[in-house]
């Protein structure tokens, strides 16, 4: 294609009629000709006009081939000089219309009572544990009472099987959700189980209501002796955390005891991908000494939880806020 880009130069040097729907061959006569006339000036080249090239209807002497061609040449001249200026199909440069648009800050772009608390937060200010707690009750932009959560940032490797923190903590106020806890245990433990307040007991009956995948529980307790028949069902209850596990204490002979500790306010917490822990510590309606309370309960388990392969810093950053509201950074007296 380069070959023939430099005939139709040199053709439009000479002031030929020719154009790149002429074959090389047709343009390559006609540059002879024009060298034979000089010498011989009674030899004419009989140019073939554009109008008269005869057009195939399919194949390399078709029209849309033709066009595809020329404007392979026209984008690659265009390349080799820097315009990357996109073009309609017409050949027509399109200008976009209108301003620049303006990018805003992240705050601008947030409504108008989160801007309102996030004006009691200081930006780059690290405060106290207490301080924190008590700023979080200020800084609820949402109607209803909203959670409290604490974000641990970790310096394990969740990838490794030891470092992989996972645990369970009784919180001495509790969540401030009512939790609805089912157990599926053999009828001999019935009824302690529902003396000790469980939602949902059964066995079979259980099973058939797993069958038409009607959850309507936040925990499963179960014995170890049932724990096989739930393996049918762990594509239901895995992706939803709920299928019953020996770390997390829903897997106990005790179903009774089991049941008492999930409904007083015990949770599990665990390390994700990007080693960050996440947990709610209550609720805003707590008020900062409940609050303190529920927090150092969690800290004191995830200090107890330090993988003894670590040889770097434990925790690396904590932050509190409210389920809507700002990050508030906390002091990290834990390492």
């Amino acid at each position: 294609m380069a070959k023939k880009a430099d005939l139709l130069a040199e053709a439009k040097k000479l002031k030929l009629a020719v154009t790149d729907k002429n074959t090389i061959a047709e343009i390559e006569a006609a540059i002879a000709g024009v060298s034979t006339s000089v010498v011989t000036p009674e030899v004419v080249v009989d140019e073939a006009p554009v109008a008269d090239v005869k057009l195939a209807k399919a194949g390399k002497r078709s029209e849309k081939a033709l066009k595809e061609v020329e404007e392979k040449i026209a984008k690659e001249e265009r390349k080799e000089h820097g315009d990357t200026t996109p073009q309609s199909d017409d050949g027509e440069i399109h200008a976009k219309k209108g301003p620049r648009p303006v990018t805003r800050p992240l705050i601008e772009r947030r409504g108008k009572n989160y801007r309102k608390v996030a004006e009691l937060v200081e930006k780059d200010k690290v405060y106290s544990l207490a301080d924190a707690l008590e700023l979080t009750t200020k800084t609820n932009p949402s109607k209803f009472d909203a959670s409290v959560e604490a974000h641990v940032k970790l310096g394990v490797d969740p990838r490794q099987a030891d470092q992989n923190v996972r645990a369970t903590v009784s919180l001495p106020n509790g969540t401030g959700k009512t939790i609805r806890v089912a157990v599926f245990a053999p009828e001999a433990d019935h009824a302690a189980a529902k003396k000790a307040g469980a939602d949902i007991i059964g066995d079979e009956t259980f099973l058939a209501q797993l069958d038409k995948e009607d959850i309507n529980f936040d925990i499963l307790i179960a014995t170890p002796a049932y724990m096989p028949r739930l393996g049918k069902y762990a594509r239901l209850l895995g992706p939803r955390g709920l299928m019953p596990n020996p770390k997390s204490g829903s897997v106990a002979t005790d179903v009774a005891k089991a049941t008492v500790e999930a409904k007083a306010g015990k949770v599990e917490y665990r390390v994700d991908k990007q080693a960050i822990i996440h947990l709610s510590i209550g609720k805003v309606s707590f008020g900062a000494t409940k609050l303190a309370e529920n927090a150092k309960a969690f800290f004191d388990s995830l200090q107890s939880q330090k993988p003894a392969s670590l040889k770097g810093q434990y925790v690396k950053s904590i932050s509190l806020s409210t389920t809507q509201g700002p990050g508030i950074k906390v002091e990290n007296t834990s390492n």
